[in-house]
C-alpha cells in the first residue's frame, strides 16, 4: 500500500510546512487583537419606576413623546399614595439615538436590585422574588409596541448585609447577586421595552426587603466582532471544505477500504466543516431565536469528533493487529465521550433549548432545576476527566513502544535505519502539536480570565478576549488541515516503491516484508507498523 504525506514529505517541506501554519495562526491571533473589537458589550440601564393606578396590560415607556407618568424616588409625596402594584419598573433597550441590530446576535439580561435594609422589612432567607415581565418590540420611533413574550418568573434573591442588622443602619444598601433575567436568541429588531412588576399579596414577594431601584445590564456581542468572526468563518469553509473532500478523493484511490483511523480522520474534517458554516450570515435577514442552541451543537460535534479522534488515534499506533481497525475496541474511551456529551445536550436542551418559548426561564431559578444542571455538568466533567486518564495513558505506552523501537534501530540496516528514525521523528512531531494545541487552549483561556480585556501597548491596543477567540478556532482549524494533509496517502511512495521495488528487497528482511503485507490489507501509515506490539516484538 501506499504510505502516508508525513512518511514520504521531506523534512525541508515539514519545516516549510511549520512555518506557513505558524504565520497562519499568529495571523488567526492579531486578527483578533488588532482589528476585531471587544466580543461584548455591556451597557446598564436604570429601570424608570412607571405608574400604573389602574393596572392595565399596556405597555409603559419611559422616555419619548408617550412617555409613561413616573417617580424618581419612592420617597416622593405622590409615592406615599400608591401601593406596590401600581409600580412597573420600564427599561427601553437601547439608550436613545441608539438602535439594536441584528449584527449583535444575541442578548442577554440581567437584574441588580437595590435593597435597603429595615429593620421591620429586611430580607428573610432563602427568598424568592417573583417577577411579572414582559418583552416587547417595534422597529421604528412612531409604530405601536408588539408583544413579544411574556411569563411570570420565580428568582432566588441572595443578598448580605455587611454590618450588623439595627436600627442605627437603617437606609443602607444590601449586596445582593445579579439575578439573570432574560436570554435572547436573536436581535432582529432595532428596539425593546421591557416592563417588570412586582407583585405584591399576602404569600407573593413577601421578606424581598425594601427595593429602592432596579438596575437591568443588558449584554450583547458587538457588530464589529460578529462581522470578524463571520468571515473568518467564510474563509476557512472553503478551505477545510475542499481539503476534506480532497482527502477522501486520495482514500478512495487506493486499491483497499478505508481504515478506522481514515475514518476519524474523514469525520474530523467533517465535523469541523460543520463548526464552520457561517449560518450568521442568514441569521442577519431571518430571525432564528435558535443561533445559540445551533453554535453549541456544532461546537459539541466537533470536540466529541477530536476526543474520539484522539483515543482511535494512540489506539492504533498501540494495539496489535488483531484489535486494530475496530471501533469496539475503544468502546470504553468512546463510550465516555459519547455519555459526557450527550448529558452536557441535555443541560443545554433544559436551559436554551426552553429559551425558543420563554426567554425569561432559568433553569437556575429553581432548587430540583438547580441540582439537576448541576448533576449533569458534574458527571459530564467526571466523563471527561476519565477520559483524559485513558487518553494519557494510551499516550505513554504509544511513547514506550516508540522507545522500545529506538533501541532495535542500531541493529537494522543504515537506509532502513534512517527511514524509520525519521517516521519516528514526525510521529512524536505531530504527538506533541497535538499536547500544544490543548496545552495552548487551556493557557489562553486562564489568560482570557484573568485580563483586563485589553492592554495598551504604545497607540495600540490589543482585545485579548478577541484574540483568544479568535486564536483558537484558527488554531483547530490549521490543526485539522494539518491532520487531513499529513495523513492523506502519498502517490509519491507508490511510485518510488514501484520504481525501486529492487532495492527494496534487498533492504527489508522477510520479517518485515510479512509484517507490511499483513498490514497493508488493514493498516494505514509506517508508523502505524512499527509503534504497535506486533512490530515491538
Amino acid at each position: 500500500m501506499s504510505g502516508a504525506i508525513i512518511e514520504n514529505v521531506s523534512t525541508k517541506k515539514l519545516v516549510f510546512l511549520f512555518f506557513f501554519i505558524l504565520v497562519l495562526q499568529v495571523l488567526s491571533i492579531m486578527v483578533g487583537a488588532l482589528i476585531a473589537p471587544s466580543p461584548t458589550s455591556a451597557i446598564r440601564y436604570l429601570a424608570t419606576k412607571c405608574i400604573n393606578r389602574h393596572r392595565a396590560r399596556g405597555w409603559l415607556v419611559p422616555w419619548g413623546s408617550n412617555r409613561c407618568q413616573q417617580i424618581h424616588s419612592f420617597d416622593e409625596p405622590l409615592a406615599k399614595t400608591l401601593y406596590a402594584n401600581d409600580i412597573v419598573f420600564a427599561v427601553h433597550v437601547p439608550l436613545p439615538n441608539a438602535e439594536m441590530s441584528p449584527w449583535f446576535q444575541y442578548m442577554l439580561a440581567v437584574l441588580q436590585f437595590d435593597i435597603a435594609f429595615k429593620v421591620i422589612n429586611h430580607i428573610e432567607d432563602d427568598v424568592l422574588i417573583t417577577i411579572d415581565a414582559g418583552l416587547a418590540y417595534r422597529d421604528d420611533l412612531t409604530s405601536e409596541w408588539t408583544t413579544k413574550f411574556h411569563s411570570v418568573e420565580q428568582r432566588p434573591l441572595r443578598c448580605i448585609f455587611a454590618v450588623p442588622k439595627t436600627y442605627e443602619n437603617e437606609g443602607r444598601f444590601y449586596h445582593c447577586d445579579p439575578v439573570l433575567f432574560m436570554e435572547l436568541g436573536s436581535v432582529a429588531h432595532k428596539y425593546f421595552l421591557i416592563n417588570l412588576r412586582l407583585l405584591v399579596n399576602d404569600t407573593v414577594n413577601v421578606g424581598i426587603g425594601e427595593i429602592k431601584d432596579i438596575h437591568v445590564v443588558a449584554i450583547h456581542q458587538n457588530g464589529g466582532f460578529t462581522k470578524v468572526w463571520v468571515s473568518m468563518k467564510t474563509v476557512f469553509i472553503p478551505w477545510i471544505l475542499v481539503a476534506t473532500v480532497w482527502y477522501w478523493h486520495r482514500i478512495s484511490l487506493t486499491a483497499r477500504p478505508p481504515v478506522l483511523l481514515e475514518k476519524a480522520i474523514f469525520a474530523l474534517g467533517v465535523s469541523m466543516t460543520l463548526l464552520n458554516v457561517p449560518a450568521e450570515w442568514l441569521s442577519l435577514g431571518f430571525e432564528w431565536t435558535w443561533m445559540l442552541l445551533l453554535e453549541d451543537a456544532q461546537q459539541g460535534a466537533f470536540y466529541s469528533t477530536l476526543f474520539c479522534f484522539w483515543v482511535i488515534f494512540c489506539g492504533e499506533h498501540l494495539m496489535d493487529q488483531s484489535q486494530k481497525n475496530r471501533l469496539s475496541a475503544y468502546w470504553w474511551q468512546v463510550g465516555l465521550v459519547m455519555f459526557g456529551s450527550s448529558l452536557l445536550l441535555l443541560f443545554d436542551l433544559s436551559d436554551r433549548g426552553v429559551h425558543l418559548t420563554n426567554p425569561f426561564y432559568s433553569v437556575w431559578a429553581s432548587d430540583i432545576g438547580m441540582k439537576l444542571a448541576m448533576t449533569f455538568i458534574i458527571m459530564a466533567g467526571v466523563s471527561i476527566c476519565l477520559y483524559f486518564l485513558s487518553l494519557c495513558g494510551m499516550v505513554r505506552c504509544v511513547f514506550r513502544n516508540i522507545g522500545g523501537k529506538m533501541q532495535q534501530l542500531p541493529a537494522m540496516p543504515k537506509a532502513r535505519r534512517l527511514r524509520y528514525k525519521g517516521i519516528i521523528f514526525r510521529f512524536k512531531f505531530l504527538m506533541l502539536v497535538t499536547l500544544a494545541c490543548a496545552a495552548m487552549t487551556v493557557v489562553f483561556f486562564m489568560l482570557n480570565q484573568v485580563s483586563a480585556g485589553h492592554w495598551h501597548w504604545g497607540d495600540y491596543t490589543f482585545q485579548v478576549h478577541s484574540a483568544f477567540l479568535t486564536g483558537i478556532y484558527g488554531m483547530w482549524n490549521l490543526y485539522v488541515f494539518t491532520i487531513i494533509f499529513l495523513y492523506a496517502p502519498s502517490h509519491k511512495h507508490g511510485r518510488k516503491k514501484s520504481g525501486n521495488s529492487q532495492q527494496t528487497e534487498v533492504l527489508e528482511t522477510p520479517e518485515s516484508q510479512e509484517t507490511q503485507q499483513t498490514c497493508g490489507e488493514q493498516g494505514l501509515t509506517e508508523t502505524y507498523r512499527i509503534t504497535g506490539k506486533v512490530a515491538d516484538e
